[in-house]
Order: structure tokens, then C-alpha cells, then sequence
């Protein structure tokens, strides 16, 4: 976890969500879920998986099956995830216009919060593949919090990191939108997680773009004006 550099304290916090907003992850971690959910016995479509990924490891499990295997199998289940995805790892590569945007974000003067429900080692994986250590002030994984997305406490920690709540998210899932209306602040959505537009606005983002260069282009159009 980096420490927020001091800033402008009328600057907005720009808060980014990271696998499936900077990084196309989406299906590896899906694909990964299947796999460990298979080594306890239970077979899961993967669709609905899918339907799952932006929620927290930590959520994840009880949500596609129940508390009780929960109780018994949540531990197993999320360390072989881990186990499946490492191989993976490899091939998880920046969406386009990852790296510009938070450039831009950097040089409009926001101070930038990198939230991700990732554990600490990805999360340091995509720092790098990003190249983002030298743009983003401050960034936070599921290491530094009790509960993650859909909870509230990923985004609450990144706001502390930016020294201010004139803050908003920018995610690609429902879970990154309720989290963030939970702690109070608006989002902003893009396509890249492989949700729908209205479930994105359902869940609380305005506006929503369909890649990172169209929200690039469109930041004028969004609370993150320079």
C-alpha cells in the first residue's frame, strides 16, 4: 500500500478500480473461480461466475453458493482460485488507454487512488504492467480491509489515501458502483468488465462510456473535469 502523497486539498480524488477497468482480467478470474470451485465438487457455469467478478473473494463465495459451504469451504475455495490464477497472471494484459488515462487524471491534477478487491501480489503485478507507480498517489488491495466490493470499506480506505471525500469512481462493475454509493460518492462506468449499460446505471454510474479512450475523451463530461 503506497502512502497519499500531500496535495491540493480542493483537488477531487479520482478513484480507479483496477481488473476489469485498466486490466482485462475479467475471464481469467473467471475461468480460475470455475476451476476452484470444480477442486470442492461443485460445478458452476461459468456465465454466472462472471456475473459475479468485481465482488470481493471474500463476498464471492457465499454469494454463488451459501453460508453453509461458505463455513466449510471458503478458505479452500479462494486459495485454490489464487492457485489457478497465478498461471494465468501472464496473460492478463493493459486494456487500451489504461495507461493514458490515468496520465490524463494525473495531469488535470486529481489525486489518484488505485482501489482494487485484488490480493497484494496482483495488484503489484498490474502496478507494474501498468507502469502506475509513478502516476498514482496512493493505491489499495484487499489486504488493507476487513470486507471488500460490494462493501464500502475499499472505497472509504481510498479516500483517506486522497485526503478528501470531492471524490469519484470509476469501475466497470455493479459492485464497484455500490460500494461507491455506499461511501457516498458517484461513478463513473465503462464496458470493459463485460456489463451491460443499464446494469451499470442501475447500480448508480452516470455517465457510462464504452472503452478508457471514450472516457478520456469524455472527461469534460463527467465530474472529473480539469
Amino acid at each position: 500500500m503506497a502512502a497519499a502523497s500531500q496535495g491540493n486539498g480542493d483537488t477531487s480524488v479520482a478513484i480507479v478500480d483496477v481488473d476489469g477497468t485498466l486490466v482485462d482480467s475479467v475471464y481469467q478470474h473467471a475461468l480460475a473461480w470455475y476451476r476452484a470451485f470444480l477442486r470442492s465438487d461443485v460445478v458452476l457455469p461459468v456465465w454466472r461466475i462472471h456475473r459475479h467478478i468485481g465482488m470481493g473473494g471474500d463476498q464471492m463465495v457465499q454469494a454463488l453458493c451459501d453460508e453453509a459451504f461458505e463455513e466449510q469451504h471458503g478458505d479452500a475455495v479462494r486459495d485454490a482460485e489464487a492457485e489457478c490464477f497465478k498461471p494465468m497472471l501472464e496473460e492478463v494484459r493493459p486494456l487500451d488507454g489504461a495507461r493514458e488515462l490515468l496520465a490524463e487524471l494525473r495531469a488535470r491534477g486529481h489525486r489518484l487512488v488505485l482501489a482494487s478487491s485484488a490480493k497484494e501480489w496482483e495488484l503489484d503485478h498490474y502496478l507494474d504492467l501498468l507502469g502506475a507507480r509513478d502516476l498514482a498517489h496512493a493505491w489499495t488491495s484487499s489486504a488493507d480491509v476487513d470486507a471488500t466490493k460490494p462493501d464500502p470499506d475499499l472505497v472509504e480506505t481510498a479516500l483517506e489515501m486522497g485526503g478528501g471525500r470531492d471524490a469519484v469512481m470509476i469501475g466497470d462493475s455493479p459492485y464497484d458502483c455500490e460500494s461507491a454509493g455506499r461511501a457516498g460518492i458517484p461513478t463513473v462506468g465503462v464496458l470493459t468488465g463485460g456489463f451491460a449499460e443499464s446494469e451499470l446505471r442501475q447500480a448508480g454510474a452516470d455517465p457510462v462510456f464504452a472503452s478508457l479512450s471514450s472516457l478520456r475523451e469524455g472527461l469534460d463530461r463527467t465530474h472529473l473535469t480539469s
